[in-house]
């Protein structure tokens, strides 16, 4: 009866919180408020409790914490004093008007694609649009002297390409607008692509393999978009790229971490052509693995059904996850994730999944699929070794077969710093503008 019990305590945490409501932006108002929210601008640039674009957002990196800038036409703290040709140069460069260069938090690389004609609306929407609000710029906690910005010139020779996007004249138009879309304004390798020592995205475009093969920010994993192996989304069909993108899931599947706000907050105002366009040029992709996908298989199924708990995690399991995730780890069709074959749970990398159990997480609240759901925290429930049970259990089950998961990795993220608000469940009605960019 105690496990019963316990099983039913995430349910009746979720029927507990109030409806969420839509943090998101409006829907776009003109062309150029159309690509400011594909760029999902607003993200990055509030904080959250803030006003919109005026910068704040505390960014966690390894020399120390950076915060974005106020991007608002405020002739003092903004851009009001920016021309068209200090505006792209930021926007495109990563430099400053003053001369001074960007961090690459700032995803110039990937805005460096932006045509001239969308720039030219794009900074027509901040200096027009967008209300100016006086709000001073932080300075960021990096010390002195790794906060010299002068090596950043070096950085962007070695590793940046300036040239804006050239349509591919062998692809069809439709192959072309989604890249446009996915390499420039979405900047999905800024999450999606594996990054170098220096902190560099691996690959840019299609060109290299390592193009959107997975990559890990402050304590959470984006998935690879690439390939049919088991941690691949390339097993996914196009109408199903365009449907997680519109409304952040699938049948099977939700988003996670800050690619939450990324689909409130962006890609569900893109219209239907745009959201297929992106969901042709995924599927063109090189399979960057050739890994089998995984097979059903229903020995822990049958474990838990006679009431097995002899393996590390199964109990946890059941006190913690199975009433939502069900006991064959289905899941419930576009309500509770599947965690059976699912390609986050068999990452190589667990970031991801230890961030959601410790930290919990919210589905996206669209204007097609308003559900408010919200996963509880299990951090001040689990200790790291019955944490790091439960997950080595999730990627061991149902014909997963993916490593365990140690103490260790699970205390390492316990207390880690992340864009990524950590939301208080009785919050869960105000605004959340925060993101990390996955």
């Amino acid at each position: 009866m105690s496990t019963l019990w316990n099983a039913a305590l995430p349910l009746l945490a979720l029927a507990l919180l109030p409806a969420a409501v839509n943090a998101a932006v409006s829907p776009p108002a003109g062309k150029g408020q159309y690509l400011a929210t594909a760029g999902d601008c607003v993200a990055c640039h509030t904080a959250a409790g803030g006003k919109p674009f005026t910068g704040g957002l505390k960014m966690s990196t390894p020399l120390g914490a950076i915060y974005s800038t106020n991007i608002t036409p405020d002739k003092d703290t903004g851009i009001g004093d920016y021309r068209y040709e200090d505006f792209a140069k930021a926007v495109r460069e990563g430099v400053a008007k003053d001369g001074h260069h960007l961090y690459p938090a700032m995803p110039y690389t990937a805005f460096a694609r932006i045509n001239d004609e969308d720039m030219h609306a794009l900074y027509d929407f901040f200096m027009q649009q967008v209300p100016a609000v006086k709000q001073a710029n932080r300075d960021s906690d990096i010390p002195w002297p790794l906060n010299m910005r002068w090596p950043l010139a070096a950085w962007n020779w070695v590793f940046h390409d300036d040239d804006a996007f050239k349509p591919d004249r062998g692809q069809s138009e439709e192959w072309n607008r989604g890249a446009y879309l996915v390499q420039g304004l979405e900047h999905c390798g800024t999450c999606h692509t594996p990054r170098g020592i220096a902190f560099q995205e691996k690959a840019l475009d299609q060109s290299d393999d390592a193009y959107l093969t997975g990559g890990t920010l402050e304590g959470w994993h984006a998935p690879n978009l690439t390939g049919t192996g088991k941690d691949g989304l390339g097993r996914w069909s196009a109408d199903e790229l365009a449907m997680f993108l519109k409304t952040g899931h699938t049948d099977t599947s939700a988003a996670f971490g800050s690619m939450t706000d990324v689909v409130e907050h962006s890609t569900q105002y893109l219209n239907d052509a745009d959201l297929r366009a992106m969901a042709v040029y995924l599927k063109s992709l090189r399979p960057s693995a050739a890994a089998p996908a995984p097979y059903a298989n229903d020995v822990t199924s049958a474990a838990l059904i006679r009431g097995d708990m002899s393996k590390p995690g199964a109990q946890e399991y059941m006190d913690n996850c199975a009433a939502c995730h069900r006991i064959d780890g289905r899941g419930y069709a576009k309500t509770f994730p599947a965690l059976a074959r699912n390609p986050v749970v068999l990452s190589d990398d667990p970031s991801s999944l230890i961030s959601i159990v410790l930290h919990g997480g919210k589905m996206a609240v669209t204007r097609d699929a308003v559900t408010g759901l919200t996963m509880p925290d299990f951090g001040w429930r689990l200790d790291d070794k019955q944490a790091a049970d439960l997950l080595s259990f999730i990627r061991g089950a149902w014909g997963n077969d993916a490593p365990a998961v140690s103490a260790n990795a699970v205390a390492k993220l316990r207390h880690a710093t992340s864009t990524v608000e950590r939301k208080d469940p009785n919050k869960a009605n105000e605004p959340n503008t925060g993101q990390a960019h996955q």
